[in-house]
């Protein structure tokens, strides 16, 4: 598919194996950011002290994943942050990493499938 995957999480550990597997799956440009661009192309995997710093409304909030913990009470608001924001995924790190994966690929099909409608769009006077 050929876009760039940001991943701005600062659990280590779930960090670069979720690079390593994103990495051998299909190719994708993966990379670590302190500060996410949301004005880059391609998919963003933040945890949710990342996705506070990024300004709202977020452009193609489809492309965002968010992982984070499901401790109580952390994770209700996490939800509700993502859900104001327009995101479609949220995993958890207690998951296998695998579902991160998956919530990534399915991110990148997102774009790939809205391209189409915008392009229509665009051209309409």
């Amino acid at each position: 598919m050929g876009e760039t995957v940001q991943l701005a999480i600062s659990d280590a550990a779930f960090r670069d194996e979720l690079m390593r597997m994103l990495s051998a799956s299909d190719g994708a440009e993966v990379v670590c950011v302190d500060n996410p661009d949301p004005a880059r192309s391609g998919v963003l995997v933040v945890d949710p002290e990342h996705l506070n710093r990024l300004a709202l409304p977020l452009p193609r909030p489809e492309r965002v994943v968010v992982v984070t913990d499901d401790s109580p009470g952390h994770m209700e608001d996490t939800l509700d942050h993502a859900w104001r924001a327009g995101v479609h995924s949220v995993v958890s790190t207690r998951e296998p990493v695998g579902t991160a994966v998956l919530a990534v690929l399915s991110a990148r099909l997102r774009m790939v499938k809205q391209l189409p409608s915008q392009r229509k769009e665009r051209r309409l006077p």
